[in-house]
């Protein structure tokens, strides 16, 4: 599963967006019918992501020592706030009023691919922030090391089928 791109969509007066047709197959293997979205630590934007990620989300809380305070604060933070959003029959989703809030979101929605994951934001708030990271990246001459082949997870190789397929 790979989400890229940047798709805006139009958000309607009762909070219901439609989900990128292209994020929706991505999702399709998933056990849940829509989106897991949780407000960002370091943006004012909305993480998203998949029901098998959020289940990595949860099972990497479990590796950290129990009661621990990095352990609960991370857990309120992500799971707790979290918001299982699943489609109507139009592929679409009803935004709560809190996430539309905090990332400041009016009419319309970037939905912005990460890989694994994906934003929301408020597409005004993004496209300056877009633009300064290419910058950054662009002045640091930042590269990037590609996996090689054989290292990539199962779904992520050319012919073999997703891990979640195999069980």
């Amino acid at each position: 599963m790979l989400f890229t791109g940047t798709h805006i969509h139009k958000l309607d007066r009762k909070g219901r967006v439609s989900v990128p047709k292209r994020f929706r197959a991505a999702l399709e293997m998933e056990e849940f019918a829509g989106i897991y979205l949780y407000q960002s630590h370091k943006e004012c934007a909305l993480e998203g992501c998949s029901h098998s990620h959020m289940e990595r989300i949860a099972a990497s809380l479990d590796e950290l020592d129990m009661f621990s305070d990095e352990a609960d604060d991370l857990a309120d933070t992500i799971l707790g706030s979290s918001h299982m959003l699943p489609y109507d029959g139009e592929g679409r989703i009803i935004l709560p009023a809190e996430l539309i809030e905090f990332a400041r979101i009016e009419d319309q929605v970037a939905f912005v691919g990460r890989g694994r994951t994906f934003r929301l934001w408020n597409p005004e708030i993004f496209k300056p922030l877009q633009e300064a990271s290419r910058t950054r990246t662009l002045n640091r001459g930042a590269t990037l090391k590609l996996k090689p082949m054989n290292e990539l997870p199962k779904g992520a190789r050319p012919g073999t089928p997703n891990e979640e397929d195999a069980s």
